[in-house]
């Protein structure tokens, strides 16, 4: 099966082909820097990260560009809570978040293009929208006019009419219909402005991104991503303002990750899932996160759930993927055996392509994470065996060696255990020896109290045939 996409415009599952031969033209909106990003902005850029892995593992080059949105509402009016400059604390807040993304494993964009970069291209983009009357001048404001584009809402399913009567659009008075955006805003008093036909005065939100987009992949591109938040106003507008210029159909694909919610325990003993909000107290930011746990937990609960869906984030879900990482790095331990034939090494070839050629299938999919994740436990479980079978040499490394290339594609670094437990192992081992005795002498509890207190430690036993085995779990 050829790689299957699913695109929110047609709201099908299509078969992915490139606009050009074995060139993927894709992007993905980023983020308005006012603050620390959180881990749902390492969600979305986790997903599209590997959308990008998988596409270059398929044999295609990756043009990926990811805007930042750096002059907004909401970063001048952190600036001036802080009595900081617009302009420098946009600029901290990028350099801040790429270091996250590199922490995380995620593969540095083709282009980052910034906001107040473009501004040129973006007044170009709007002189031509007036000039071919889809866009009108009030008051030092510009509006794109909304009924000039018939197929508006071809994105979001809604026509007009509904949005009328279901939607709160900012009222104002020099539009000519209610639901028609800025592109352009005349500037406040102390707000960051640029000089323009119109007034001096900054871009309306919308048009960065058809304007950055046009600027740097063309008229025309094959995946257009970003959360699903999005779909409206933000993606129904960047299609609106980019095919009323161009005439063209905008992007090939339209592809959306659900939100990430907290999974939290009630009062009662139940659970709730509920949004990520300053109000609420429950915003994790990507730093927090790292400075606890290896960034191979939070990938392996953003691929433990389809990017479409919500995703569910809580200290159970961290703990039960703090587990799973625990599983695939065991089975990278070395062979105690040096067996090169035979059942055992026959069973581990064919589990090796087995779980190969289901990995591709799931990801040809729609990306479908959890189950190519599964491919890799089926390996993992695999190898295991092999090894408690004293499989060794290059049949065992041949499948190790698979196994890191695959969870490569879903951009896992699978890091040996960390130095602390390293310098710990000879008293781990102890332990492990004293309890090895107190089995011996049916001290069961003892034992057991033992193992759960190194597992508290984030010491994992593996009672096997040939003895314990212990690894790190964070």
């Amino acid at each position: 099966m050829s790689l299957q996409i699913y695109n929110t415009l047609t709201r099908s599952q299509e078969q992915f082909t490139p606009l050009e031969d074995r060139l993927v033209k894709m992007y993905v909106c980023g983020v308005t820097v006012y603050d620390q990003a959180h881990i749902g902005h390492a969600m979305s850029a986790i997903v599209f990260d590997i959308v990008r892995r998988y596409l270059e593992f398929s044999g295609y080059t990756v043009r990926h560009v990811v805007n930042f949105t750096d002059v907004d509402d909401k970063i001048i009016n952190r600036a001036n809570a802080l009595g900081r400059d617009p302009k420098e604390l946009a600029e901290q807040y990028i350099a801040e978040f790429l270091e996250d993304l590199k922490a995380l494993n995620v593969q540095p964009a083709t282009v980052y293009p910034r906001a107040t970069e473009s501004i040129p291209a973006i007044i170009s983009f709007i002189e031509e929208l007036i000039a071919k009357g889809h866009a009108y001048e009030a008051g030092g404001d510009v509006y794109f006019f909304v009924p000039s584009d018939p197929d508006y809402g071809k994105l979001s399913g809604r026509n007009l009419d509904d949005m009328l009567a279901g939607t709160r659009f900012e009222v104002d008075e020099r539009k000519r219909h209610p639901a028609d955006f800025a592109l352009w805003k005349a500037a406040k008093p102390g707000e960051p402005a640029w000089e323009s036909p119109w007034s001096p005065g900054r871009p309306g939100w919308h048009i960065e991104c058809s304007a950055m987009n046009l600027q740097v992949l063309g008229e025309q591109i094959d995946i257009h991503g970003g959360g699903n938040d999005l779909i409206f106003p933000h993606h129904e507008n960047e299609i609106a303002q980019s095919e009323s210029l161009t005439g063209k159909s905008f992007a090939r694909f339209w592809m959306h990750n659900g939100m990430l919610q907290i999974h939290t325990r009630t009062e009662d003993g139940s659970y709730k899932l509920e949004k990520m909000a300053k109000s609420l107290g429950n915003v994790v930011t990507i730093r927090d996160f790292l400075r606890e746990h290896d960034a191979d937990v939070l990938r392996l609960i953003v691929l433990s759930s389809h990017y479409r869906s919500p995703l569910a984030f809580g200290s159970e879900i961290v703990a039960d993927n703090e587990r799973k990482l625990a599983r695939l790095l065991s089975a990278l331990e070395p062979p105690t055996g040096s067996t090169t034939g035979g059942p055992a090494v026959e069973q581990l070839v064919a589990a090796e392509e087995a779980a190969t050629a289901r990995f591709v299938e799931a990801m040809d999919d729609d990306f479908n994470t959890p189950a190519a994740l599964a491919a890799l436990f089926e390996l993992v479980r695999a190898i295991n065996i092999a090894r408690d079978a004293s499989v060794g040499g290059e049949p065992f490394e041949a499948a190790q060696s698979s196994l890191r290339r695959l969870a490569g594609v879903l951009g896992l670094r699978l890091n040996p255990q960390q130095p602390q437990a390293q310098e710990a192992a000879p008293f781990i081992d102890l332990l492990i020896e004293i309890r090895g005795e107190l089995r011996k002498a049916r001290q069961f509890a003892l034992a057991d109290t033992i193992r759960d207190r190194l597992a508290e430690l984030g010491v994992q036993l593996e009672d096997t045939p040939q003895g314990t085995r212990w690894k790190a779990t964070r």
